[in-house]
């Protein structure tokens, strides 16, 4: 039962329609896996619910029901992420009263025959690229129990590389997905900003916020896409339709691509570790044998810092003046919201343009290249407790080596994803950053698809 688990949606979905488990039973010991582990990756565990959900799905399926592509399989979701009658927390115990109604993405995915089966663990109000509170604990990176998961979608992103779940959905603001997949293994797909709902939130972090899932391959980040993205009218920001589905894409040979690559940082001071630039050399080096044409380029990225810091403080506050009690919120939250009152909503308008000024600029670098290679992070993944003891400033401070690459696509809104590659002499993943241009998901797809078959990652379980 462990390998039925711990399969990717595509197996597990096989099973299911081929009568080798039933969803009550790949729920059960889905249940089971979650509760016997020690990573701390969930906040809340939907037993009953899930339960309930799994014996409807074998119902509509004995019924002669068409199953739809999600059908029976067991999802995480973040805690930003509204279910209805539970807590949307935020990461925080400041909130006690249960949502409304389910979240547009979460609609989906159970339309899609999806089984919810819990909440993932994130820092207060998903702040830093760590998945580190004085409410919920550490949570623990499944290759290592001594390291970060990265964050701030970490629990979903622990669930997902210790085989609980085959998907977990997180949001990304700065590299909240990305940062994630590249401590634990995964592939984490930020899409191009305006893809996917954030209803019944017109926005999240304004311009800078994404929601999307973590998987273990390629295929099934294309497949839950597919189920979820297309904005609805109370969003603020729309992507048009893609050209294909994104399964299409991620089953598409490629090959001739230009793919730039890169390992300087877009910020100022902070250098990548050795192992690091050797991942993006050695990757630049496998694309050439898959038939791609690599070469060096330098980027000149612009200067994306003013741009993403009002939209980051204004979205903290934001959130908390919808919590329920205030002074419940952490200290370093507190802290972060004194800090940012002048994130007021013509500075945040203001950082909006710019970043869309800087979108332009760094769109011309897509005319030399199809897509730009770099790494996900700059430093490996560090000991749990890096916010121990650490107030609002030093947190940011913290923050900067694990979000130097991936923040800058959150201003612009540019897709990109991290990809495995292989692991480090500590034992812990490897990964590299394909970013493509606008609206260029069906780009990095097919590719990130080559580099998996050609270089599969291993598991820690």
């Amino acid at each position: 039962m462990r390998e039925i688990v711990s399969a990717g949606v595509r197996e597990q979905r096989g099973m299911l329609d081929r009568g080798e488990i039933s969803a009550g039973e790949l729920i059960e010991a889905t249940l089971r896996g979650i509760d016997e582990s020690d990573l701390n990756a969930f906040s809340t565990v939907l037993h009953e619910r899930a339960r309930a959900e799994a014996a409807d799905r074998d119902r509509e399926r004995a019924a002669g029901a068409a199953p739809g592509p999600l059908h029976g399989i067991p999802i995480a979701v973040k805690e930003e992420l509204d279910l209805a009658g539970e807590v949307t927390t935020f990461g925080t115990r400041a909130n006690h009263r249960p949502a409304p109604a389910d979240s547009e993405v979460v609609r989906r995915l159970r339309a899609a025959g999806a089984v919810i089966v819990g909440k993932t663990a994130m820092p207060e109000f998903g702040q830093w690229p760590f998945t580190e509170s004085t409410t919920y604990g550490l949570t623990r990176n499944p290759w290592d129990r001594t390291r970060s998961t990265g964050g701030s979608s970490g629990g979903s992103a622990a669930a997902v590389a210790a085989g609980l779940v085959p998907v977990a959905i997180g949001g990304d603001g700065g590299g909240s997905i990305r940062i994630p997949a590249a401590c634990c293994g995964l592939f984490g797909l930020k899409t191009q900003r305006g893809r996917v709902p954030t209803a019944p939130h017109p926005h999240l972090w304004w311009a800078l916020g994404v929601v999307g899932p973590l998987t273990r391959t390629v295929y099934d980040s294309a497949l839950v896409y597919d189920v979820i993205r297309g904005s609805t009218p109370s969003d603020r920001f729309h992507a048009p339709d893609p050209i294909m589905s994104f399964v299409a894409a991620a089953e598409r040979p490629s090959t001739g691509l230009r793919i730039g690559y890169s390992t300087h940082s877009p910020v100022p001071l902070t250098k990548p570790d050795p192992q690091h630039v050797q991942a993006v050399l050695d990757t630049a080096e496998l694309l050439r044998g898959l038939g791609h044409t690599v070469f060096e380029i330098d980027p000149h990225y612009p200067d994306p810092t003013p741009a993403f810091l009002p939209q980051f403080f204004g979205g903290v506050r934001a959130e908390a003046e919808l919590v329920d009690d205030p002074s419940r919120l952490e200290r370093r939250t507190r802290e972060t919201v004194a800090l940012g009152t002048w994130a007021r909503p013509r500075v945040i308008e203001w950082a909006i343009r710019r970043g869309e000024t800087l979108a332009r600029r760094v769109d011309q670098l897509f005319t030399d290249c199809d897509l730009l290679l770099t790494p996900t992070i700059a430093i490996r993944p560090p000991h749990v407790g890096v916010l121990d003891g650490a107030g609002s400033v030093r947190a940011l401070l913290r923050s900067m080596p694990m979000a130097a690459y991936t923040g800058m696509w959150n201003v612009t809104g540019h897709p990109a994803a991290s990809i495995p590659s292989g692991v480090g002499t500590d034992g812990l993943p490897l990964a590299v950053q394909l970013v493509g241009p606008t609206n260029g998901e069906t780009a990095i797809l097919p590719v990130a698809a080559q580099l998996e078959a050609a270089r599969p990652q291993p598991r820690p379980f």
